[in-house]
């Protein structure tokens, strides 16, 4: 019986064996790579997006069983030759492998110093760019689309203090100290709805990068900060489109090949509000027109009714030519419009009288690049480009039979060549000139009593820029230094501008960090009267004349530390930053400086900390803290003693968990912060209009809180064709918080306190298809 059993075992194990030899084989063998793909599909529960062409005689052997996907994933790139692209946990574009010339040597570097930061597609590398790639984006609390001025307000040291993106406020700077560039070219419009939704459709943008400090010297402008915005600069002859709707807007976009050598992008953005009416519209529409003429109707009981329409869109467009392997041309092109109309109706000595009053918004560009490679070395970029911003408000007084009209025209025109210079891996060397012409004007007309006041001013300025960007073998030090130099002809001013990034690796997992920079920029956004265009957009730009609108200066340093270990990231920034020639008039006072004219600096000191924890892939959790000591200094106000600054958020915490589970993504967070500065009146007043205050920020708003969610889910509509659903709800909790106090007499003396309310619970859903 024994002898049996032993001999059944032993033709079983030769036959399993013979059995797994011949499967060994199997996988040892080439297979056609549209069955290996059917294989891992079902394996990993992942699908694959391609063209029939891209993997059309295709040939490799299967990986291993137990490989991961990711492992399984390089093992068919290094066989075939093409590109696995993973967009989330579960699909994957497969595309051609782009031809690498044969001069060039090619080194893995570790440029990154954290991937994944907060959640997929963020990315922080080690001369402190931050880095966020919208198609691999995943998921913030919330947001259900990576709107791209909303994104990096999850970052350190930004936020808004009135939550817009019109409004975004980077280590204390004011909005208009931030530089924002769409594919190259300077954008004086960041928002649709007036600043609750980033004005930059985010599904054709292909990378965005973000500088807090220790910018690159090719970027003028911008004290505060650089938001680049890059398109895709590259043909790869795949054809892409997508369109999504919510609960304020509908989009569609493309990336069409049209011959070998061309390729055009394009998208379209358009508001629905006009057409369906949703919660979340009732929600912005309150949020952006209170204490404005719109809803502020105290013209008398006469006034009937208001007819309102209200729509925004953006269109843009990027036509990629390649007439060689060594030149490219590109044609990119945007248009950004908002537009409000509203009727007033009523009767006067027995009469019906109907005026419309109407706010227009909007900002177009235009550009061309010619990109030169001479040799695997050398490479050429020249830019020309054409920005144009205009603000146009019509406001009818029915009652006071008077219309005013406002203006606020931007042209900007700019010629850049840059010269890229790639000694090898560790030696590069970028330099270039810049030529800027800026124009802009200012109109106001009222026929009762009959005013009219134009004013235009236009500077030119030439820049020369010259960086050395050294990398040490096995990226362990990186070391950036640049200078740009910068001409004004109609003040006479050359001045320089150093710019620094440095950081060094120690002990494996840390990373020490040093940033500088001088910076400076002739344009900034004013506020006149709180009734500017309507009440709605209060800011108007306008240009330094080197008198009472100084040129900005800036300078910053920063040092920091980052640690990183087994899914365990910690960050420490401390800074100092110094701003000279800001004006009153561009830091909305609404005290007892509101029309007070003067000129001075504010001087920020503040760290910023982050805390994250990844585990497997699944759940991302983190905290981050804010703390900031922002102060003015003007010579003529608060007997020349420093008060705090308008936007000095003293102390700012978000904690937030982001949990992934093969399509479906959740995210929650909580926002809090100290409340922003605030000027009371004083107990004794006197008998005349102008309200008696104690002094400038003497005291606070109460605590801002908001706690946000968001949820998404992808699914497969086909083998090519995906789609997916997601819902938001921003300020979960309905929480009334005060972001803006102001007071005013009314006709009998007394004083009123205009509290402004930050968004209440704000629902959003959205729907997406992608092909």
């Amino acid at each position: 019986m024994r002898s049996k059993q032993l001999l059944s075992l032993t033709f079983f194990l030769f036959f399993l064996n013979v059995f797994i030899l011949k499967a060994q084989n199997i996988q040892k063998e080439k297979q056609p790579l549209s069955a290996i793909l059917n294989t891992l599909e079902k394996k990993y529960n992942i699908s694959f997006s391609y063209a029939d062409k891209t993997i059309l005689n295709k040939q490799a052997k299967l990986p291993n069983n137990n490989a991961t996907l990711k492992d399984a994933l390089n093992t068919l790139e290094k066989e075939t030759h093409l590109n696995f692209e993973l967009l989330n946990n579960r699909f994957i574009v497969i595309k051609p492998a782009k031809k690498k010339r044969s001069s060039f040597r090619v080194q893995n570097l570790d440029e990154v110093i954290i991937s994944n930061y907060l959640t997929t597609g963020l990315t922080k590398l080690n001369d402190g760019t931050v880095t966020i790639k919208p198609e691999a984006f995943g998921i913030l609390p919330g947001l259900i689309e990576p709107d791209v001025l909303q994104t990096i307000q999850a970052l350190p040291g930004i936020l808004s203090t009135d939550e817009t993106v019109s409004n975004i406020n980077v280590r204390g700077g004011t909005h208009d100290q931030n530089l924002i560039l769409w594919d190259g070219i300077k954008m004086y419009q960041s928002g649709h709805f007036f600043g609750l939704i980033s004005a930059f459709n985010p599904h054709i943008t292909k990378k965005i990068n973000i500088y807090k400090n220790g910018s690159s010297a090719k970027y003028g402008d911008g004290i505060s900060s650089v938001i680049d915005m890059q398109l895709p600069n590259t043909i790869d002859n795949e054809f892409k489109t997508g369109a999504g709707v919510n609960f304020i807007n509908a989009d569609i976009f493309a990336k069409i090949p049209l011959s070998k050598n061309t390729e055009l992008q394009l998208s379209t953005r358009r508001s629905v509000t006009d057409i369906i009416e949703t919660s979340t519209y009732n929600q912005y529409f309150k949020r952006i027109f209170q204490d404005s003429d719109f809803t502020n109707n105290n013209k008398g009981a006469n006034t009937i009714s208001q007819n309102e329409s209200f729509y925004f869109y953006d269109i843009s467009a990027k036509f990629l030519f390649d007439i060689s392997k060594t030149d490219k041309l590109r044609f990119h092109a945007l248009n950004v419009n908002n537009r409000l109309n509203y009727e007033e109706q009523s009767t006067i000595n027995n009469r019906p009288e109907v005026l419309n009053s109407k706010l227009w918004q909007q900002n177009t560009a235009a550009g061309i690049t010619y990109i030169k490679d001479w040799n695997s070395q050398l490479q050429t970029t020249a830019l020309i480009y054409v920005s144009n911003y205009d603000l146009d408000a019509t406001n009818h007084d029915i009652l006071n039979n008077q219309r005013l009209v406002q203006e606020n025209e931007v042209y900007d025109g700019a010629a850049k060549i840059d010269i890229n210079y790639t000694h090898n891996n560790q030696l590069k060397i970028n330099g270039g000139y810049q030529f800027t012409e800026v124009g802009i004007s200012n109109l106001e007309d009222v026929n009762n009593p009959n005013f009219r006041s134009y004013i235009k001013e236009v500077i030119r300025s030439h820049a020369v820029y010259a960086e050395t960007n050294l990398l040490s073998y096995g990226a362990n030090t990186k070391l950036i230094f640049g200078t740009r130099l910068n001409y004004i002809k109609k003040f006479s001013m050359l001045f320089a501008e150093p710019r620094l990034s440095f950081s060094q690796r120690f002990l494996n997992n840390f990373r020490f960090e040093i940033l500088g920079e001088y910076k400076s920029q002739t344009t900034s956004q004013i506020i006149d009267l709180q009734n500017d265009f309507l009440g709605i957009e209060k800011r108007r730009w306008v240009l330094s004349n080197n008198t009472n609108i100084p040129v900005l200066k800036s300078k910053q340093a920063s040092v920091g530390i980052h640690f990183k270990k087994n899914g365990f990231m910690a960050s420490a920034e401390t800074y100092i930053k110094k701003v000279n020639g800001i004006t009153t008039r561009s830091q909305g006072f609404q005290n007892q400086y509101q029309f007070v004219n003067d000129t001075g600096s504010y001087e920020i000191k503040g760290i910023d900390i982050l805390l994250n924890k990844q585990f497997n892939d699944v759940v991302s959790t983190w905290v981050s803290y804010s703390f900031s000591d922002n102060n003015y200094i003007f010579s003529n106000l608060n007997n020349g003693k420093k008060f705090p600054n308008n936007t000095n958020i003293r102390h700012a915490i978000t904690f937030a968990g982001t949990y992934t589970f093969n399509d479906f993504k959740l995210a929650l967070g909580v926002n809090w912060n100290s409340g922003k500065p605030t000027t009371q009146p004083a107990e004794t007043q006197n008998q005349s209009n102008a309200i008696v205050y104690k002094s400038p920020n003497n005291s606070n708003l109460k605590d801002y809180l908001r706690t946000d969610c968001s949820a998404t889910y992808k699914f497969n509509l086909s083998r090519t064709t995906y789609a997916s659903i997601g819902t938001s709800v921003w300020n979960i909790l309905n929480r009334k918080n005060i972001i803006n106090t102001y007071h005013t007499r009314d006709n009998d003396g007394n004083i009123n306190t205009i509290e402004n309310e930050s968004l209440g619970i704000t629902p959003n859903v959205s729907f997406r298809v992608y092909f």
